[in-house]
């Protein structure tokens, strides 16, 4: 079952972002890489920037958290992670579907560009990467992250965006 995010969801929210970012240990650049890989501070300051969580429960148990964030023109998936022990199991894609099924914008998705795994996912469900010069832009423009991980993000963008640009 997915359902939406709720205040008391956040430290099983947290929970699930540790964990499902483990798989980026080793893969990111290292000075990327930090433990926690997300604090609570900066999960709470996310969350206040207006990132809406989805969760999937599985047994009364949140096993998959995945957010969007509006940004006026258009919406970011942020923060898709689900429990090591239950990936693999269609939950991204449910949460996936659940989040942009009745977005009206160009929806675009940040990831690391080392994390080969998410953009096989996100490119599997229609989305496209877009070139160096676009991505960062995109990411200037829509995410507040540091020069050094715009240099090492890609982003990926749906077919509304991209028949909206000349590719």
């Amino acid at each position: 079952m997915i359902r939406k995010g709720t205040d008391e969801d956040f430290e099983e929210i947290f929970t699930i972002i540790s964990d499902g970012a483990i798989a980026y240990k080793g893969i990111i650049p290292r000075d990327r890489w930090h433990e926690p890989y997300m604090t609570k501070a900066e999960l709470k300051a996310q969350i206040e920037d207006g990132v809406r969580f989805s969760c999937y429960v599985d047994k009364n148990q949140i096993v998959g958290v995945m957010g969007i964030q509006d940004k006026t023109d258009v919406d970011l998936i942020r923060h898709a992670y689900v429990r090591t022990k239950q990936r693999k199991k269609g939950i991204g894609t449910l949460l996936l579907q659940e989040l942009i099924k009745d977005s009206k914008k160009p929806i675009l998705i940040g990831t690391w560009k080392a994390a080969y795994w998410a953009i096989s996912f996100y490119e599997k469900h229609g989305f496209y990467l877009v070139d160096e010069e676009e991505k960062n832009h995109l990411l200037k423009k829509y995410w507040t992250i540091p020069d050094r991980q715009v240099e090492t993000s890609v982003v990926l963008v749906d077919r509304k965006y991209k028949e909206s640009k000349d590719f």
